[in-house]
C-alpha cells in the first residue's frame, strides 16, 4: 500500500501523478520522443490500414462535434 505525506492511503490517481512527476524529473524531451516513436512503431506492426482509418474517422467526428457546438 502506498501512503502520502500524511500517512493516509493514497489513491491510484495520486500515486500515478507522483510517479509521473518523478519520472519527468529524471528524463528529458528526447526520452519521451523515443518511447513515443517505439510505441508508434509497435502499434503500426499490430494494426492495418483499416484500424487507422477508423480511429481517424472517430477523431474527425469528435472534432466536428466540438466545432459545431
Amino acid at each position: 500500500m502506498t501512503t502520502n505525506k500524511n500517512n493516509d492511503k493514497m489513491s491510484r490517481e495520486e500515486a500515478g501523478r507522483m510517479g509521473g512527476k518523478a519520472t519527468a524529473k529524471n528524463h528529458d524531451k528526447e526520452f519521451y520522443q523515443e518511447i513515443g516513436e517505439k510505441g508508434g512503431e509497435a502499434t503500426a506492426k499490430n494494426h492495418d490500414k483499416e484500424f487507422y482509418q477508423e480511429i481517424g474517422e472517430k477523431g474527425g467526428k469528435s472534432n466536428n462535434k466540438r466545432t459545431n457546438d
